[in-house]
């Protein structure tokens, strides 16, 4: 389960105005007023930045990233983006096999945002030179609304990953990620809808309200859906139909928060193990599952590898994973789980399944307030009063 071995380790530095002074783009062309909409159909705006900087399809990497002469790429608007900078980027198509770098700071983070909710579709370009749709190395980065939809292979190296970053303290929010090397042949290498790397050093980042489908041949088990392997929160997700785990903690993966997620028709739920380690001795420990539903999956949720005794698996409803439904190691036991058919209001192996909770889903007001997030995956607000459900969506 080795993770991008032929990669070398990458130094990433803080990118400052005085550093990119001679870019063509200067810092006070990217003062705006402009603020993203916050229609219903759009992801929520970011806190508001110092910075914008807009990518459409009607742009061009010559123009000066302003509202009225946007850039055509997302990668030259990171080669312009400081810390504090929104990336407003338009509905349309935009040429997938890209790198940013682009870093923000604790307090001035950098935010690339489509502005429909995917509506700004990353699609393989004709002669693909990267295993990733997007390779994000950039530190204090924001990922927020994209549609990676790897349908249309026309060349070259085909992608194993949809979101790939590799930074530290990243947020991928409210992606739809799909048809990820569906077609590559099943090898050691290894892929993933969304991953979360410690290759090169990035620790603490989170993976929210992703839809996440279609990922890998079946049964490869190198290819999973969210991989994660740094401390981490993974929360409000949807992944089916993956080659191997919908949710996969390996490498240097430890206090890991794992909650609210909805996991079907893939080979295993969760797994949560450790080895193979880059920068820690493992194991992986104190990683905390709850409040996840895991269904119709060949495995449950299982630990492998090296695991601690203090990791914890409470109000998870994990139900119809005919290989078995629990594997855990140390002697550790789930608590307050739910053992039934979750009734989603559609389901289907092979279609558009709709996992929303039914009236009467022995999920509802079954789950844990403790590592719940505000809010679902469609962002109405959860309530601890009213009770929290298991799952990605609240009723």
């Amino acid at each position: 389960m080795k993770q991008f071995a032929t990669h070398a380790p990458l130094a990433l530095r803080a990118v400052s105005c005085a550093a990119l002074a001679l870019m063509t783009v200067s810092c006070g062309l990217r003062e705006s007023t402009a603020q993203p909409s916050t229609s219903a159909a759009e992801p929520p705006p970011p806190p508001a930045t110092a910075f914008h900087l807009y990518v459409a399809p009607s742009g061009a990497d010559t123009n000066a990233g302003t509202e009225k002469a946007p850039f055509r790429t997302i990668e030259r608007a990171a080669q312009a983006a400081l810390p504090d900078t929104t990336v407003h980027v338009a509905p349309g198509s935009y040429v997938g096999g890209f790198k940013t770098l682009a870093n923000g700071t604790p307090k001035a983070r950098v935010y690339y945002l489509s502005t429909l909710r995917w509506g700004a579709k990353i699609v393989p370009p004709k002669n693909s030179d990267n295993p990733s749709a997007w390779d994000n190395r950039g530190n204090y980065v924001d990922i927020v609304g994209f549609d990676v939809d790897g349908t249309v292979y026309q060349g070259g190296v085909k992608w194993l990953n949809g979101i790939y970053s590799g930074g530290s303290y990243d947020s991928i929010r409210n992606n739809h990620v799909h048809h990820i090397a569906t077609t590559v042949a099943c090898t050691s290498d290894d892929g993933s809808g969304i991953n979360v790397e410690s290759y090169y050093h990035g620790i603490k980042s989170e993976v929210i309200g992703n839809n996440i489908h279609d990922i890998g041949p079946a049964g490869c088990r190198s290819i999973q859906g969210i991989n994660v392997n740094t401390p981490a929160t993974v929360a409000n997700n949807i992944v089916y139909r993956v080659a191997y785990a919908g949710i996969h903690l390996w490498h240097d993966a430890t206090n890991v928060v794992v909650t609210n997620n909805t996991l079907a028709a893939s080979e295993c739920g969760i797994l949560v193990g450790g080895g193979d380690f880059y920068y820690t001795a493992g194991p992986n420990d104190h990683t905390e599952v709850s409040n996840n539903i895991v269904y119709d999956n060949k495995n449950g949720i299982e630990e492998q590898g090296a695991t601690g005794k203090n990791n914890s698996y409470s109000n998870n409803l994990v139900f119809q994973n005919p290989r078995g439904d629990w594997r855990l190691a140390n002697g550790l036991a789930h608590r307050a789980s739910v053992a039934a058919a979750p009734q989603f209001l559609d389901y289907s192996r092979t279609g558009t399944p709709d996992f929303r909770l039914s009236s009467t889903s022995p999920a509802i007001g079954k789950g844990s307030a403790v590592h719940a997030q505000p809010s679902d995956f469609k962002s109405a607000p959860r309530n601890a009063a009213t009770g929290v459900d298991i799952g990605a969506y609240q009723h």
